[in-house]
Parts: structure tokens; C-alpha cells; sequence
């Protein structure tokens, strides 16, 4: 690409003159109205020899010979780079013709498991559980973008004690006396059912402790698989599951596995918990067998309720429990059996977890522990994504009137609500598919593009916009250009650049083909986001400035139309990666 061409030209220059080159000798100009490209090394090498930068710039542009770049100084000591005319039409006629915008597979053969969704049985999926599957789903796409092989697995949280909460509650109240008294015929248990009995439970375990003492016997005969808890809770994850398919599959994400906490056997656990043993790493402490994993001197940051609190710290990290006074498993036992069994079935590079950034004690743990017992090889990576919270315009996380967590399903109702609005003052009619995809792309984009480890506001008016920073106004500008290029017909794409907004669109261009492998480096989509809007953006002031379909010269209204197609594939690259739908109109 042209930054790479660049940094070899100026390389070469470099040593010519006597100086030592180094990495990132070239960035996007922080001035693009005077220049495209930048490269401050000569600070660096004045630094080194104690030479004014300005002299040393002079002396490497005079060892510069290039008929494509143009190398100036810019005081201080900048040494500033424009592409000619004809460079502009090469690149973008280079990146027209190649495949995925020339982005090489530059991770080919590399192994990236990556733990994402985790929604928990037994309840509906609300408004929390929106982030994990949407920040996972791209991050998985990027990686694929680049050539590493991925596997995804949605993780489903359906052993823990909010199981045997549930069975207890449900048993209670009458539902279950074909398991439990042999009455009656076999229930059908309800989505609805469910969302009635968990919240009750898990309410109720705070102030009837013989409830508490029964919710915690039945998940551990559960685990035990013993009868009739296994056959329960079997019929819950089962209408539970369908779900959260449903869920899933209307926010475009997909998964390789559908496992669960519940995947591993309690003899995969045994020897888990077994390594640690031989190894003599666990030790029981109050009836419970727990591992060590605190460092010396180590000090643990507590969460800041408000920004301006000053920062606390407690020290040192408690120890990991992996293993219950009752010999019952916890979360802590069923990631390490877990991470044994990926290890042993797919040997992945890089294990990644997308959850709440409110678990990375628990992740910081989990890791410690798998590394002491050599259950990840060294030089595996275990990397924990952890996201903030989405708020409603207070500040506060997104709830009704009435203080209950809305539902998932309701938020994408409500989205595609405001869509289909747009549409129907568009005169595009009452179309729910459609609505749907542009609601779904209004809550993605809105989402990603916030940095993820930071809180953000959840505002549907704003994301839901046809305009503005939005999904849907990037989907509209690809539509836009559908609806161009299907009136042009057949044209000869051949792209020759010579306005100023030609120009700005080529190097947003080159700025997204970038922007892909630094969200790749910081598992974050905000400068792919950030890029895909520039992009569309610049293309709009083309889009108003210039006739392209009136142009009476063939060869400039073929290049805009080649160059109207470069921006579309460019920002359908981009939409996919997101894992939104790229629309045909709207």
C-alpha cells in the first residue's frame, strides 16, 4: 500500500544520507490540507546527533528521486509527503480491482477461539446482554478479515446456581409435581414461566435461608447429574436456548459451537481439579479447595463509583475457589475444565472472552490459575475484552419507567420502531424486514463505535438517524451509490483523479484499509467505525459537489462512477465486518 511505499523511499534516503532509519517512519498528515502523509523522524535523528532537524530533512529530501510523491519540509522538522495525480488514480485503481481492498492475510494459520454471547438459561436475554455478542462478532469477523481460522462459542451460563434456584421455585409453586411426586402429566415449561419463577427465587434466597439451603442442594445434584434436576433443567435450556437463537440470529451473529458451562463432564471437572492437586497448587481453606494466585506487592484496583474518586486499592487478590465446602463447581471450575478441553480439541494461538469488564477479577484468576498449572502453554494468550455498560440518558444503566431491565427483544422492537418511521416518511412503505435491519444496524454501530471498555449512552433517536454518525446513514450512502451506479449501466471503471474531492475520498480510503488492522490491535471498533463515517462522509460532499451522471465528458463521469464503486465496496468491506447488512435501498 502507498504508506508502505512511502516508508521505503524515505528509508532508503535515509541511510543515504548516514542516518539510522527506524520503524513508523510515516503517519497520515495531522494537517491534510497541506499534506497527505508525514514523517517526524528527524526530531528522532536530531535527538541522536545533535543536528538541527531542518538540516537533516533537507538532506534526505535532496537523496530522494520519485516521480509519484512529492517531499517537502515543513518547519520544524517535518518532512511532509503529497501523492501526485497520477499516484492518487494508481492506488485507487489498485484497490478497485483487488480483493477486500487489498488487506493481506498477514495471520494466515493462526487458531483464535473466542468465548462471546454467554447468555443465561432460564432467563430472557435483556438489554445487558446486547454488547458481548456485537463486540465479539466483529472482532471474530476482523480476525477472519486477516486470515487467522476462528472458532466462536456462544458459552450459554445454564449451571450455576440460578439453575437450581429456578427448579426449587418452580417446584414450589406446583410445577413440578410430575418430577418430584410422580402427579399428574409432564409440564410444559414456558419462556414466560421462567422469567416469573428466576426473579422470585433469587429474591426469595435472601431472606429464607432453608430456601437458600435447597436452591444450593439442587445445583449440586444437578451437577451430579442426578434425577429429576437433570430432566428439569433439560426442558428449561431447551425453551430457554430456542430463545436466544432467535435473539442472536435477528442481530446477524453466529456461532461454530452452542456450548454451555454445562459442556464439560463432572469427570472432566475431576481431573481439572485434580491438576492443581498433584501440581500443589490447591489448598482448602474453610472446607473449600482453593489456588493461590495473588503476586507479591501486588496492589488491586477498586472500581471508581465516580470519575473524580480518588483510586483505592486493595491488596492482596483473594484466592480462586475451585472447588465448593460441598465439593459443588463454580464458574472458576467449569472455565478451567473448559480451557483443558479447547486446548485438547482445537490448540488455539489465542483464547479471547468477551464479557462485562465487571468479571476481570474473575478472568485475572482464571488466567493465573490456568498458567500455574500449565493448563494454557506459555506461549498461549489469554485475553479477557471486557466492555462497560450501556446507559439510558441519565447515566444510568438502560431500565423501563418502572425500574425493570427492558428486554433485548424489546429494545430491537423498539429500534426498528424508529426505522421503519424513516422509512414510511421516505415512501418506502411498511417494510418490517427491512426495519429490522436497519434497527439492528443503528444498535451495533451505535455501540461500536464507543470505545469498549468505556459506559455509553443508549440514545434510539440518535443511532436510529438516516443522517449523522449513525448505521443507517452508512447504509443509505451505499444505497445511495446502488441506486447510481444501476442508472449508469455498463462504464468502464477506470478511475483518473484530479478534484480535491476526489482526493479527500482516496485517502479516506487508505485511512480505513488502516483502520481495520488497528481495531484488529486494540480489539475495539472505533477507528474502523470512525474511518467507515469519514468515508462516507467525504463521499457525500463528492455526491453534491459534482455531477456524475449529467458529466458530458466520458472519461471523468467513468471515473466518478469507478470512483463511486470503490466506495461502496469499501464501505460494504467495512458493514460486514461489523456484521451489519449492506441494503440495496432504502
Amino acid at each position: 500500500m502507498v504508506k508502505e511505499e512511502i516508508s521505503k523511499i524515505l528509508e532508503a534516503a535515509i541511510k543515504k544520507s548516514g542516518f539510522c532509519a527506524s520503524d513508523n517512519l510515516v503517519s497520515f498528515s495531522n494537517k491534510p490540507e497541506t499534506s497527505d502523509y508525514q514523517s517526524n523522524i528527524c526530531f528522532t535523528l536530531s535527538k541522536e546527533t545533535g543536528i538541527n532537524p531542518k538540516e537533516i530533512a533537507e538532506t534526505i529530501i535532496s537523496n530522494i528521486n520519485s516521480s509519484d510523491y512529492e517531499f517537502s519540509f515543513c518547519a520544524p522538522g517535518f518532512i511532509n509527503v503529497k501523492l501526485t495525480d497520477k499516484k492518487f488514480s494508481d492506488a485507487a485503481n489498485s484497490i478497485l480491482k483487488s480483493k477486500n481492498l487489498g488487506i493481506e492475510k498477514t495471520d494466515k494459520g493462526e487458531v483464535i477461539f473466542l468465548d462471546y454471547g454467554g447468555a443465561n438459561v432460564a432467563k430472557e436475554l435483556h438489554v445487558g446482554h446486547l454488547r458481548s455478542p456485537i463486540i465479539g462478532e466483529a472482532i471474530k469477523r476482523l480476525y477472519n478479515l486477516f486470515g487467522a481460522k476462528t472458532i466462536s462459542d456462544t458459552h450459554l451460563g445454564d449451571w450455576g446456581l440460578q439453575m437450581g434456584l429456578t427448579i426449587a421455585q418452580l417446584e414450589d409453586d406446583g410445577y413440578l409435581d410430575y418430577y418430584f411426586k410422580g402427579k399428574g402429566n409432564k409440564p410444559k415449561i414456558t419462556l414466560e414461566m421462567l422469567n416469573e419463577e428466576y426473579p422470585k427465587a433469587s429474591l426469595r434466597k435472601k431472606t429464607d435461608e432453608a430456601f437458600r439451603i435447597k436452591a444450593d442442594n439442587y445445583t449440586l445434584w444437578l451437577q451430579q447429574r442426578k434425577e429429576p434436576y437433570l430432566s428439569v433443567w433439560k426442558d428449561m435450556r431447551e425453551v430457554s436456548v430456542k430463545t436466544i437463537e432467535k435473539n442472536y440470529a435477528n442481530l446477524n451473529i453466529t456461532f461454530d459451537l452452542w456450548k454451555g458451562e454445562s459442556s464439560v463432564s463432572n469427570e472432566d471437572i475431576k481431573k481439572t481439579i485434580d491438576i492443581f492437586k498433584k501440581k500443589g497448587l490447591a489448598r482448602v481453606s474453610e472446607g473449600a479447595l482453593v489456588v493461590d494466585v495473588a503476586r507479591e506487592g501486588e496492589n488491586i484496583p477498586i472500581p471508581k463509583k465516580n470519575e473524580s474518586d480518588p483510586q483505592l486499592y486493595r491488596n492482596p487478590m483473594p484466592p480462586a475457589i475451585i472447588e465448593k465446602h460441598n465439593g459443588g463447581e463454580l464458574y472458576m471450575t467449569t472455565d478451567l475444565a473448559t480451557l483443558v478441553e479447547r486446548n485438547k480439541d482445537y490448540k488455539p494461538n489465542k483464547v479471547i472472552y468477551v464479557t462485562d469488564s465487571r468479571q476481570k477479577e474473575h478472568f485475572t484468576k482464571l488466567f493465573r490459575c490456568a498458567k500455574l498449572a500449565s493448563i494454557s502453554p506459555e506461549n498461549q494468550e489469554l485475553i479477557h475484552v471486557g466492555f462497560g455498560t450501556m446507559n439510558g440518558k441519565d447515566g444510568k444503566p438502560f431500565k423501563t419507567r418502572s425500574g425493570d431491565t427492558i428486554k433485548l427483544e424489546d429494545v430491537t422492537n423498539l429500534i426498528s420502531e424508529k426505522a421503519q418511521e424513516k422509512l414510511t416518511a421516505n415512501g418506502l412503505g411498511n417494510d418490517p424486514k427491512l426495519a429490522l435491519k436497519i434497527g439492528v444496524a443503528a444498535l451495533k454501530f451505535g455501540d461500536l463505535s464507543n470505545d469498549v471498555s468505556k459506559d455509553y449512552v443508549l440514545d434510539i433517536d440518535r443511532f436510529a438517524a438516516f443522517e449523522g454518525k449513525t448505521g443507517p446513514y452508512i447504509q443509505y450512502t451505499i444505497a445511495r451509490i446502488n441506486s447510481l451506479l444501476n442508472k449508469a449501466g455498463d462504464f468502464d471503471d477506470k478511475i483518473s483523479v484530479s478534484l480535491i474531492e476526489e482526493k479527500t475520498i482516496i485517502m479516506n480510503v487508505l485511512k480505513l484499509i488502516e483502520s481495520f488492522r488497528i481495531s484488529l490491535t486494540n480489539l475495539s471498533l472505533v477507528s474502523l467505525c470512525n474511518a467507515t463515517f469519514a468515508l462516507a462522509q467525504s463521499y457525500s460532499t463528492f455526491y453534491n459537489n459534482v455531477k456524475i451522471l449529467s458529466e458530458k465528458d466520458c472519461a471523468k463521469k467513468n471515473s466518478y462512477l469507478g470512483l463511486s464503486k470503490l466506495v461502496k465496496n469499501a464501505l460494504s468491506l467495512a458493514l460486514e465486518t461489523l456484521a451489519i447488512d449492506v441494503l440495496e435501498k432504502m
